[in-house]
């Protein structure tokens, strides 16, 4: 895996490649350097507009927008995005179903030096909780940037989940077929299967190089789409291997983990652990120092990865 840039950064150009179509528009809450939708604005500017720090307003502008024909991107910090503009994404965009992108940017931990104030570990849940609205986490550049495209093609909500700091590159743009609502499998294996979304992919993959040293054979998935989750995807894995890791850069509770534990329940019960934020706020540091505090590492995946075995075998 080689160093690529920040899922927010291949947002910001994908935004500039869709806008060709005169149907696009760009909201921004005076955060487009940031989010990177400074891209888009220094190509279209006409159809660019900066709200202000009003992110609410925000939202039900581009629900207003979007009522008229057009296809509006969203965008500012995911904790902005998902808390403070709650009630707008809520009515004004999901209960009539606009057809509104929110681009949400800085999500998680790896925000980092900005702190918990910023760090945003709940807006999975919020968002996946809410009718009519699709999630996505993409795992690095590419599949932000073939995410970005392909909600600029559905009619409805959605929300993407971007992340501030650099992913390594996972996939080929040239032959990675980028699908919404399916999950892919990024190694085939029969012990246990690790099940990742955004930044912790990578993670899982390394997780799995490291297993694979121990004679464990772990399949790793991405599941880049958390709503509409790929249930066949899980089950499958569930039936084959018998035991589950699921790794998140979000809280264990309402996030990847807790989806894939609604289908396992119904579907396939087996012995499921959790890599995410183990609810608790974060903390203010380095991406990589936070990430390792709260335990969303390679080594942290294999220790429960290792645990989950041992609970099929009682």
């Amino acid at each position: 895996m080689s160093k690529g840039i920040a899922t927010r950064e291949a947002y910001g150009n994908a935004l500039a490649q869709i806008g060709e179509d005169p149907r696009i528009v760009v909201l921004d809450a005076d955060l487009s350097k940031s989010t990177k939708t400074a891209v888009f604005k220094n190509k279209y500017p006409e159809r660019f507009i900066n709200m202000g720090i009003a992110e609410s307003n925000m939202m039900a502008a581009a629900a207003g927008i979007a009522s008229c024909g057009k296809v509006v991107f969203a965008s500012t910090f995911a904790i902005f995005a998902s808390g403070r503009a709650f009630e707008q994404v809520r009515n004004s965009i999901c209960y009539s179903a606009l057809n509104v992108k929110i681009g949400a940017t800085h999500a998680g931990l790896t925000v980092g030096e900005d702190g918990a104030s910023h760090q945003s570990i709940e807006d999975i849940a919020l968002m996946r909780a809410v009718p009519n609205m699709t999630v996505i986490c993409p795992a690095d550049g590419v599949e932000a940037k073939l995410a970005t495209i392909a909600a600029s093609k559905i009619d409805g909500p959605v929300y993407l989940r971007f992340s501030r700091m650099a992913a390594p590159v996972l996939f080929d743009e040239s032959t990675y077929k980028f699908e919404i609502g399916k999950g892919v499998t990024l190694s085939e294996g029969s012990d246990v299967t690790i099940i990742a979304t955004g930044v912790m992919v990578s993670e899982a993959v390394a997780a799995a190089e490291q297993l694979k040293s121990d004679g464990i054979s772990a399949r790793v998935v991405n599941i880049h789409t958390i709503k509409p989750i790929d249930k066949d995807i899980i089950v499958k894995a569930a039936k084959e291997t018998g035991a589950i890791v699921t790794c998140e850069e979000h809280n264990v509770i309402g996030g990847l983990g807790g989806a894939v534990s609604e289908v396992l329940v119904q579907n396939c019960p087996v012995p499921v652990k959790m890599v995410g934020v183990q609810d608790k706020f974060g903390k203010s540091g380095k991406a990589e120092e936070v990430m390792k505090l709260y335990g969303l590492t390679a080594e942290n995946i294999v220790a429960k990865a290792k645990e989950a075995i041992e609970m099929k075998k009682a």
